[in-house]
């Protein structure tokens, strides 16, 4: 599983990307995370506000901080 946290490395991006890494601990699953801050690479995934969400090349979430059970939930 590839997920990937769109965003330019605001506060929200650090804070769902900590949520990211928690949930995956939590339910002991294999996954790479990546971070994009690349603004043409976000604009690639036609995400217009950050941060935002992708796993496995689909968007799941734009513009909020998803909770750790939020997250596990997506990953599920």
């Amino acid at each position: 599983m590839i997920i990937k946290i769109l965003g330019t490395g605001c506060d929200k991006c650090d804070k769902l990307q900590k949520n990211i890494k928690k949930a995956i601990e939590e339910l002991g699953i294999d996954a790479t995370v990546e971070k994009v801050e690349d603004l043409k690479s976000i604009m690639m995934y036609g995400v217009m506000s950050t941060p935002a969400l992708v796993i496995d090349n689909k968007v799941k979430s734009v513009g909020k901080v998803l909770s750790v059970e939020e997250v596990k939930n997506y990953l599920k």
